[in-house]
């Protein structure tokens, strides 16, 4: 509908531009069905404009963020080369609104996923590799409050991810227990057991098979996942040196600079 397609091309813009011109109003009369497909409309824009789509994240997986945002379900979002990229040292966070972290297994998918309820064995089956990684957010809100619509519209106020060099064997974890670490110039500041991420990473990853089998399209071999945070996301308000530490998986830091 052209009214979508006016919302897909204001939450383009938004994500360059850190400016909303919209109807917020327009925004928060979609229903979820709707909020997707504007996502979809912005992913099309953005593989016009010359971005590649490399896989999905799902947000809101943790009851801690899912309190800090008001809401009661996660939502999945897409990611995007060239804002994806690994061992990254530095990056500077002066062209954000607020920027903000979370820490993030990183699931790169050997095999195509579609189905519903597809069982543990089946989903570990299909994960070549896991990598730690610090998803990079726009931690800021067009719409007060923070409505579901606008999350999905924006794909989880997503804008990167950084992954680590380690490549662990999904066999090797036990998507459960594995606690996950931040910390800000060697201060740790949250923790928190993978189980809070919807009973388990292998949780939110079969519902996101779910959610996309449920829209007639699938995971595909060679896409990368990151299913959730057990902690809330960290805002980053100057310059920071941030580490984050899975157990079994490895570590990243990265310095964020603010001129």
């Amino acid at each position: 509908m052209e009214y979508e397609e006016s919302i897909a091309r204001s939450f383009y813009d938004s994500f360059y531009e850190k400016k909303w011109k919209g109807s917020s109003r327009g925004v928060t009369q979609l229903s979820i069905d709707q909020a997707y497909r504007v996502q979809e409309l912005v992913t099309k824009k953005r593989i016009a404009s010359g971005e590649k789509a490399c896989g999905f994240k799902v947000g809101c997986t943790s009851a801690a963020i899912r309190k800090q945002f008001g809401l009661t379900e996660p939502i999945y979002g897409r990611m995007f080369y060239p804002h994806v990229t690994e061992n990254k040292e530095l990056v500077d966070c002066s062209n954000y609104i607020t920027c903000a972290i979370e820490p993030e297994m990183v699931l790169k998918l050997g095999k195509d996923l579609q189905g519903k309820n597809l069982t543990n064995a089946a989903l570990i089956e299909a994960i070549a590799y896991v990598s730690p990684g610090i998803e990079l957010h726009e931690f800021n809100f067009w719409i007060t409050p923070p409505t579901i619509q606008e999350l999905i519209c924006s794909g989880g106020i997503h804008t990167g991810l950084l992954i680590g060099s380690q490549k662990i064997a999904p066999q090797k974890l036990r998507f459960y227990e594995e606690a996950f670490s931040v910390y800000k110039n060697e201060n740790l500041v949250a923790s928190a057991p993978a189980s809070e991420i919807m009973g388990g990473p292998l949780h939110s990853l079969r519902w996101l098979v779910n959610s996309l089998t449920e829209r007639g399209t699938y995971l595909a071999k060679g896409s990368l996942v990151i299913p959730g945070s057990p902690v809330e996301l960290i805002p980053i308000t100057q310059r920071t040196e941030v580490r984050i530490e899975i157990d079994r998986v490895g570590s990243l830091s990265t310095y964020f600079t603010k001129d």
